[in-house]
């Protein structure tokens, strides 16, 4: 049987797969079974930051692997430490608690919050304001956390205790700061929710409400992280300080692995037992992740907002874009044909891209060439315009 029969007959439906089964891959480029050549603007949705086989990055997850693999939590270990204290260095952040993915991440952070607010406060104050529209992840209380109907179906019952309010309604977000919230959660960038970046007063505003009131400021990071928008971190573009970070994606290169940044307030609020993970920070993940944090730079950022400006500008120029939303090269293009059919039709002619919503999403690794840029817009603008 094929690939894709045994997939079929093996694998939970989960997922919506395209009919495309990697063989091999360098760099941008995507080989499938068949020989044909694509040119990934996906990135593993936002994850493989320096693309497929990166020479340096192979070379860091290589030789951790020939010294150990794993060693649990129960032990100190090098490289999980040196990421620790890399993610501090360049954030100001000051402790690190490592997961395996972007949901673990957000219950970390949820955790965090609401411990916080426990110790200091007591009970009765560890209600959680998120934003419609948002996406915080699959586990039952990331779900919950989540700002979108459709995803509060079928696993009753969710957990308790999220308010969602109106994204970029600084009156309507204020409504809902009552005094039993402890936390405030946002991603800067909707991404699953369509690719739409929160608007710097409505941020300003409202972190300041919650600094006034000592209600958390917490920033998922998971998608916008780690280079995406043109900084190290999407906060930085706003200029604030959040409390606590939750990122994962884009963290790990390609290896899975989240971590929760723990701010000055909070640093010390989850003690021994009070969370965990057997495979959190596991030493070539963390390896890994190393050598992609340690490679972000000005110059690389720099070269980010260029590539984001040039395809920002071909996309505009396609006589069927209604919109181009997003920050960096986390992008979203609307148009006035069905988004699923123009991805299938850059799929048949050799380009990956992703979908949000109704938009057409683009993620591609942040190393990409211009030449490849080029040539993978030459065919999402001939495919929006056909």
């Amino acid at each position: 049987m094929s690939i894709k029969e045994n997939d079929k007959k093996y694998i939970a439906p989960t997922y919506g797969r395209f009919p495309v089964e990697f063989a091999r891959a360098e760099g941008s480029t995507v080989y499938d079974t068949d020989g044909k050549k694509y040119i990934d603007m996906g990135a593993g949705i936002a994850t493989t930051v320096f693309g497929h086989c990166d020479s340096e990055y192979v070379k860091a997850v290589t030789e951790q692997l020939n010294k150990y693999a794993h060693a649990s939590n129960l032990y100190y270990t090098e490289p999980q430490v040196k990421l620790a204290e890399l993610l501090c260095e360049k954030t100001g952040m000051k402790k690190v608690f490592f997961a395996n993915s972007g949901a673990e991440a957000n219950e970390g952070m949820i955790k965090a919050a609401r411990k916080y607010s426990f110790d200091k406060y007591g009970e009765g104050r560890s209600k959680i304001i998120t934003l419609k529209n948002s996406f915080h992840g699959r586990t039952v209380t990331t779900l919950s956390a989540t700002g979108q109907d459709v995803f509060h179906n079928y696993f009753f019952p969710f957990t308790e205790g999220f308010d969602y309010a109106p994204a970029n309604d600084i009156e309507g977000t204020k409504a809902l700061i009552t005094d039993d919230v402890c936390a405030v959660m946002v991603e800067l960038v909707q991404g699953e929710g369509g690719v739409l970046p929160l608007e710097a007063d409505y941020v300003n505003e409202i972190y300041s409400l919650c600094a006034e009131k000592d209600i958390l400021f917490c920033v998922d990071e998971v998608q916008t992280g780690n280079g995406r928008c043109g900084a190290l971190y999407a906060y930085m573009r706003y200029n604030i300080m959040p409390d606590i970070i939750s990122t994962a994606k884009g963290l790990g290169g390609g290896l899975p692995i989240g971590a929760v940044l723990l701010g000055e307030k909070v640093e010390n609020t989850l003690g021994p037992s009070m969370h965990g993970s057997t495979f959190g920070g596991n030493p070539v993940c963390a390896a890994g992740a190393y050598n992609v944090i340690s490679r972000i730079d000005d110059g690389l950022l720099d070269g980010v907002q260029k590539k984001s400006d040039y395809i920002v500008s071909r996309l505009k120029a396609c006589k069927n874009t209604v919109s181009v939303s997003g920050m960096g090269l986390l992008l979203g293009i609307k148009t006035t044909k069905d988004s699923k059919e123009i991805v299938n039709a850059c799929i048949a002619d050799g380009v990956l891209p992703l979908t949000a919503k109704d938009k057409i999403r683009l993620t591609p690794p942040l190393n990409i060439s211009f030449e490849d840029l080029e040539k993978a817009l030459d065919v999402i603008c001939a495919n929006i315009d056909k």
